[in-house]
C-alpha cells in the first residue's frame, strides 16, 4: 500500500463558526442548494452527523460516500474518509481528510486540509490527478465562503 499525503491552508474574512456551520454542520442543506447542477442530495445513511455516521453525497454522474470520524463543534475539527463511490477504485482503497478551522488575526479563518490517499500496491497519482482534486474541493470552499459573504446574518 502507498501512502500519500499533502496539506492545503486557506484563508477568509468569514469566522471559523460560520464556515464550520455551513460547510460541515449543515452541509447536508447548503450544498445542494448552492449547487443544485452539481450535488443532488446529501443524505445520513448511517447515524446522524457525529463520529462513525455515513454520509452518502448524491452527484449528477454518481456518488460517494464519507465515514465520519471526528467532529468538534468547540475547535472547528472534522475528520472523515471517502470510503466508496467516485474516487475509489481498484488503485485508490480511501482518502482520509482532516479539517480544522482556526481564527486568523484579522478576525477571519485560516482553514487546513490535511489530505491523505491510501492507495493499493504500488500506484503513484498523477500531478494534474492530484490538482484537479484541490481545485474541486477549494471550489467548493469559495462557493460557502461567497454565500456566507453575501448573507452575513447566515450561521451566526
Amino acid at each position: 500500500m502507498g501512502v500519500l499525503t499533502y496539506t492545503d491552508e486557506h484563508t477568509s474574512t468569514v469566522t471559523p463558526s460560520r464556515i464550520f456551520k455551513a460547510s460541515i454542520l449543515d452541509s447536508h442543506i447548503l450544498m445542494p442548494k448552492l449547487l443544485p447542477d452539481a450535488i443532488k442530495s446529501i443524505e445520513f445513511i448511517k447515524g446522524d452527523g457525529g463520529p462513525g455516521s455515513i454520509k452518502q453525497i448524491n452527484f449528477a454522474g454518481g456518488f460517494v460516500k464519507h465515514q465520519v470520524e471526528e467532529v468538534d463543534a468547540e475547535t472547528f475539527t472534522y475528520k472523515y474518509s471517502l470510503i466508496e463511490g467516485m474516487g475509489i477504485s481498484d488503485k485508490i482503497e480511501k482518502v482520509s481528510y482532516d479539517i480544522k478551522f482556526e481564527g486568523s488575526p484579522d478576525g477571519g479563518t485560516l482553514s487546513k486540509m490535511t489530505t491523505t490517499i491510501y492507495t493499493h500496491a504500488d500506484f503513484e497519482l498523477k500531478e494534474e490527478e492530484l490538482q484537479a482534486g484541490k481545485e474541486k474541493v477549494l471550489g467548493l470552499y469559495k462557493v460557502v465562503e461567497a454565500y456566507l459573504l453575501k448573507n452575513p446574518d447566515a450561521y451566526v
